[in-house]
């Protein structure tokens, strides 16, 4: 096969990740990869490494918004240092009810998408922006979206349909789910042995877990929003709703609008709860530990309340699926953060998990579970990015076939 270059985009709120793989051969290979950080802050970084962790670009720009951020990226893909893609995809953390499959990206699909930026209003304003530059940018190679989504797509209705008035249900109201690209790639690592009831938490910044049965989700605890299910760095997680009315009914007394309310109120829950507003110190983990070993109690409550919830769902799930083989632990925390294993699978001992502290002594690939242990425990670092390049290439040749099915209709015509 021809070479062909795929650049991966992954745009969140204040920075712009992106690789690039070639994905011409029998297994894509990831030839570089760099991010813009710190979009709109004075800490602003930009760098790319090739596939030996050699860093090639090492600057601290000022990026006071995302067009700026993107022009680098831009400017480095036409500078002909770097290969130009010959397709492009894109994580789409959200589009809409009506956007969860993997697709060409179209003006017209982004429209669709911010029709529902209320959604994912954090990730789907600078995603929807990246992609109509992208077309801008690079008209010669297709883009495509690949969704979070498009892994929730086989939770049951039960699953789905959130207990409201049906008006909100018509209005896309249910449970869409997030990370499912992480849930992915952790589904293709188990190939070919998946086990038949799998729970996955995805542990990060942004958390969440999954139930999976042969391979399959069946439900998720993010629902509308990434702001429900378990408690992350800066959002609530699942919350009584009186207690949204009841800060609902003070921020309006000082909010000029309904929708400067609705912002606040959006702040309260996403940007400033979870982590960071219990410890009223920080929503990095790592952080937090710090200040767990000095005697900070709030860190030490923060920490407990993260890991409970973590756990409550997983034995919510072991209920769902009638028993469970495997526990992954994936993203930035699941892969690094020891301790946190160790005190969510404290929780769990009833359903037959037995961690071994010399085995979960480790950062990055394992099998933390002891030998005795009925269930296996595993820690497994997420590849997003390879998920989106088989995408890519998948839709890349559905496209072709379908052009060559018109061609030789039209031969026959």
């Amino acid at each position: 096969m021809s070479s062909l270059p795929v650049l991966v985009l992954n745009s969140g709120s204040s920075s712009i990740k992106f690789a690039i793989y070639e994905a011409g051969g029998a297994q894509p290979l990831r030839l570089y990869e760099g991010a813009v950080d710190g979009i709109g802050t004075e800490q602003g970084k930009f760098w790319i490494k090739d596939s030996s962790g050699n860093k090639l670009v090492d600057q601290s720009p000022a990026l006071p918004n995302r067009s700026v951020a993107f022009k680098l990226v831009a400017d480095l893909l036409h500078s002909g240092d770097f290969p130009r893609p010959s397709a492009i995809g894109h994580r789409m953390v959200c589009g809409a009810p009506t956007l969860q499959i993997n697709q060409r990206v179209t003006p017209e699909m982004i429209d669709e998408m911010e029709r529902y930026k209320d959604f994912a209003p954090l990730h789907t304003p600078i995603g929807a922006y990246i992609m109509r530059q992208a077309l801008e940018l690079f008209p010669n190679a297709p883009s495509f979206a690949c969704s979070d989504s498009y892994f929730h797509r086989t939770m049951p209705e039960v699953s789905t349909h959130m207990p409201l008035p049906a008006e909100y249900s018509a209005m896309g109201v249910r449970r869409i789910g997030f990370h499912g690209i992480s849930y992915e790639s952790i589904i293709h690592q188990l190939q070919p042995n998946v086990p038949a009831r799998l729970i996955v938490a995805h542990l990060g910044n942004g958390a969440s877990i999954s139930a999976v049965r042969e391979g399959k989700c069946v439900d998720t605890s993010m629902g509308l929003t990434p702001t429900g299910g378990i408690i992350s760095g800066t959002r609530t997680g699942d919350i009584d709703p009186g207690v949204l009315l009841f800060m609902l009914r003070k921020i309006a007394n000082r909010a000029k609008s309904v929708e400067e309310a609705a912002d606040i109120l959006e702040a309260a829950v996403s940007k400033k709860a979870g982590l960071l507003g219990m410890s009223e110190l920080s929503n990095d983990m790592r952080d937090l530990r710090s200040a767990i070993h000095a005697g900070n109690k709030k860190a030490r409550l923060a920490v407990d309340k993260f890991s409970r919830a973590v756990a409550s769902w997983a034995a919510s799930f072991f209920a769902e699926l009638g028993g469970i083989d495997m526990l992954v632990f994936t993203g930035g925390i699941g892969e690094n953060d020891i301790a946190v294993r160790a005190e969510i699978c404290a929780g769990l001992s009833a359903l037959g998990i037995v961690l071994d502290s010399e085995r979960n002594n480790v950062r990055g690939a394992a099998v933390i579970s002891a030998e005795n242990s009925p269930v296996t425990v595993r820690v497994i670092p997420p590849a997003e990015d390879l998920i989106i390049v088989n995408h890519v290439v998948r839709l890349l040749s559905e496209q072709e076939e379908e052009l060559a099915g018109a061609f030789a209709v039209s031969q026959q015509d």
